[in-house]
């Protein structure tokens, strides 16, 4: 079996938690792809899949789901084939759609667990006010550019975080709601201001491994 390494290390009762563990991935790209990838692998059966963007050129030098051949494509078919490529067991609800106050209620379960990968601020505090005050565990990523030192994320309450633009921008419209506490996975070295943002393959991919590896031990402790 593909997952008996893993199953060596956890046994199979926190497997089977795995196995019948439903996650929703909010954002699929650079940070949300990996995600999302990385919980199949760890035999994660249920998946929902929310982006609503296609796959960029500019995308290819850090996300899993970018290469030639997926180019004007959406991520989320993108990740829903790579996904039943690993596991065909895998149930996924690939869902094209961008996040809104009026859909969230539509696109977020109370039976799942959330990770929030997306990009725009507005949209990220809706997702993790929506889940703090219907009590739906959420880990959030914060920013992952403009980096390229050696990686150093860790997870912690936003309220603890530092050198971040985003989550200081997150704090102050959180704290406006009420939101008392997110875990988030932040790094704690200080990014450059250069704008656009710039981006590195391994900056992205190690926020959403942090993420999958949130989630993981969240279900399985």
């Amino acid at each position: 079996m593909w997952t008996d390494r893993t199953e060596l290390l956890l046994g199979k009762e926190k497997l089977e938690k795995l196995k019948k563990s439903f996650v929703t991935v909010i954002g699929l790209g650079g940070v949300g792809g990996t995600t999302a990838i990385m919980l199949a692998r760890c035999g994660v059966e249920k998946l929902r899949l929310v982006d609503f963007d296609k796959v960029d050129e500019t995308n290819i030098n850090r996300q899993v789901v970018a290469n030639t051949k997926t180019v004007g494509k959406y991520k989320t078919d993108v990740i829903r084939d790579m996904i039943l490529d690993i596991n065909p067991n895998c149930k996924i609800e690939a869902i094209n759609a961008k996040l809104t106050s009026d859909n969230i209620s539509k696109l977020i379960s109370k039976d799942t667990f959330v990770v929030d990968a997306i990009d725009s601020v507005k949209d990220k505090v809706e997702l993790c006010d929506y889940c703090y005050k219907n009590e739906i565990p959420i880990i959030s990523a914060m920013g992952a550019g403009n980096r390229f030192d050696l990686p150093n994320f860790k997870v912690l309450d936003i309220y603890k975080t530092s050198n971040d633009g985003l989550a200081k921008v997150m704090r102050k419209l959180l704290r406006e709601r009420g939101v008392k506490k997110l875990d988030v996975v932040a790094c704690s070295s200080e990014a450059d201001k250069k704008m656009p943002v710039g981006s590195i393959a391994y900056y992205p991919a190690m926020c959403g491994s942090m993420l999958c590896a949130y989630v993981v031990n969240e279900i399985i402790k």
